[in-house]
């Protein structure tokens, strides 16, 4: 029997498919530009993404012995970070890319083993309880629905600078 947690993890593999198809053929040089003053870039996107695995093995799951620190991109990408047009302060593409990915198979290898009674369990982190009572809400909502928000901003962005749908 496939579990929640299963489920959850084969539609994150998806969806981070999607996130590779709108990066593939960005040109590195033009991953940090800003088109117009309130478009994020997929610099910031695909980094800001990369940082939600940690937080959540940290401050939701209590996994910390799986979260890796990446005090650059935390700096650069956390919530509430603004998104400059400034592409030197940015690591490059295929920093960013490679850190997204690895961060997402931590945790897509978590989603692959984890008892669905975890997700049942209340969430405790008091910025997401309020919205979220269990910490399967926390991780449907983080890994389904706030990818796929970041990624319609790569989807704009990109036909904001003359490329085409990447589906």
């Amino acid at each position: 029997m496939t579990s929640s947690t299963q489920f959850l993890a084969g539609n994150l593999r998806i969806t981070l498919g999607l996130a590779d198809a709108l990066a593939k053929d960005i040109p590195a040089d033009k991953f940090a530009f800003k088109p117009h003053p309130t478009i994020n870039h997929p610099a910031w996107c695909f980094g800001h993404l990369s940082l939600y695995p940690d937080r959540v093995f940290g401050s939701i799951l209590g996994r910390t012995d799986l979260t890796r620190t990446n005090e650059r991109f935390t700096k650069l990408f956390e919530p509430g970070s603004k998104c400059l047009d400034d592409a030197s302060i940015y690591p490059g593409k295929d920093e960013i890319m490679a850190e997204l990915r690895q961060r997402h198979a931590v945790m897509l290898d978590y989603l692959e083993t984890v008892d669905d009674e975890v997700l049942q369990r209340p969430t405790a982190h008091e910025r997401y309880a309020s919205r979220f009572p269990q910490i399967g809400h926390v991780l449907h909502f983080l890994f389904a629905n706030h990818v796929a928000m970041h990624l319609g901003q790569v989807s704009s962005w990109r036909r904001c600078i003359g490329l085409p749908s990447a589906m």
